[in-house]
């Protein structure tokens, strides 16, 4: 099986989301996490964005040591000179470059034409290999750029000596099937030893689905963030690219050498300092993902996990799964599980007179706790004595 390299832009991107503003101990403290993930390339920062920013990339390019340590940099000799600066103490350094090549990016925002970014690609990218064997070169909003050209630039950019070429989905605009004949054009025409990476935004709730697109047709680096944070909708949810790939190893053939044990305490973390909470029904990591609440489901989950779980709890780092939810939906076998779980062995006659009471209580109150359901229990039990 053919590995696939995750690379973690949740300090970069991720710290580009409105309203949030990650402090250097926040940083720090998720890149550790990060590494004790083994996610292969922590995206530290924007080094020449700001005094504060090089001084977080450079602390962090200083501590992390078996994770490989990029900073992003624009094609500019200034922005590689202070991103080389903050990442050297690295032991696995990366310099990070990109370009746009999108006709409305260059002619609205860059004023440049396609030749300037074709000889800026080639000095730029030779600029950062002289600090730095490991360059990544990405073509800013390449899914709404010529294909002809944008092949041009890559080509350009490879033999200049870029190792990774990005190709960032930068404004959430392309549909999975494009995308993954985008990748295959790519590697069909560009020669050179490089890998192809995808960079999708969640302007059409695709990210995740054009990553996974991409990486069947043969880019081998995903770029994202933990919990799907960053610009905009955000970036692609690294958890659900990196346990897609695992729970359907059957379907990609590819691995990555991510300990996803690590991966629900990581999410809590990033959600905790980045002050974005999950919601509910997220993928891997939300709050409702192992939660069983309907009568037929709990049923399911009671006989035999698999019925309604594809993944093991514990692969995320839960200690468990099939947690049962009671409400006016929940029938006799959820409730008899949590009765187990709380403690008590009732007789069937029992169960059936304490279901009655639940019903007519969850009815009202919708979701019972356990606690209130302790009390139901006791209630009727004392009712029946008496």
């Amino acid at each position: 099986m053919d590995r696939v390299y995750i690379f973690d832009t949740t300090l970069r991107d991720g710290d580009q989301t409105p309203g949030v503003n990650l402090k250097l101990n926040e940083k720090i403290e998720i890149a550790k996490e990060l590494e004790r993930m083994r996610v292969d390339i922590i995206e530290a920062g924007f080094a020449a964005s700001s005094q504060g920013e090089f001084e977080s990339v450079r602390t962090i390019a200083s501590i992390i040591k078996d994770s490989i340590v990029a900073t992003l940099c624009r094609t500019v000799q200034k922005d590689i000179d202070i991103g080389w600066e903050a990442v050297r103490v690295a032991q696995n350094p990366r310099i990070h470059v990109f370009i746009s090549t999108s006709d409305i990016h260059l002619q609205t925002m860059m004023k440049k034409t396609r030749d300037e970014v074709i000889e800026i690609t080639e000095s730029m990218v030779k600029y950062a290999k002289r600090y730095c064997s490991d360059v990544e070169f990405s073509a800013q909003d390449a899914t709404r750029s010529d294909w002809d050209f944008l092949i041009k630039v890559l080509q350009v950019a490879v033999k200049s000596g870029a190792t990774t070429i990005n190709i960032p989905d930068t404004v959430g605009y392309i549909i999975p099937e494009e995308y993954a004949l985008l990748i295959k054009t790519i590697l069909e025409k560009v020669d050179g030893k490089y890998i192809v990476s995808t960079h999708c935004h969640d302007d059409l709730g695709l990210a995740v689905a054009n990553s996974l697109a991409a990486v069947k047709a043969g880019a081998r680096q995903v770029e994202g963030c933990i919990n799907g944070i960053g610009e905009r909708a955000g970036n692609t949810a690294l958890e659900e690219v990196i346990m897609a790939i695992k729970v359907r190893k059957d379907f990609f053939n590819l691995y990555t050498n991510i300990d996803t044990t690590r991966i629900y305490h990581v999410s809590q973390l990033v959600s905790k300092y980045s002050g974005i909470p999950i919601q509910p029904n997220k993928a891997i990591v939300g709050l409702n993902a192992f939660r069983h609440q309907s009568g037929v489901h709990q049923h399911g989950v009671v006989s035999n996990r698999m019925n309604y779980e594809i993944i093991d709890p514990q692969d995320i780092g839960l200690p468990k799964g099939g947690i049962i939810v009671l409400n006016k939906n929940s029938g006799r076998h959820g409730l008899k599980a949590k009765l187990v779980e709380l403690g008590y062995n009732l007789t069937e006659e029992q169960i059936n007179e304490v279901f009655s009471e639940f019903k007519k209580e969850a009815d009202v109150k919708g979701e019972i706790r356990d606690d209130e359901l302790v009390k139901i229990v006791e209630r009727t039990l004392q009712t029946k004595k008496t």
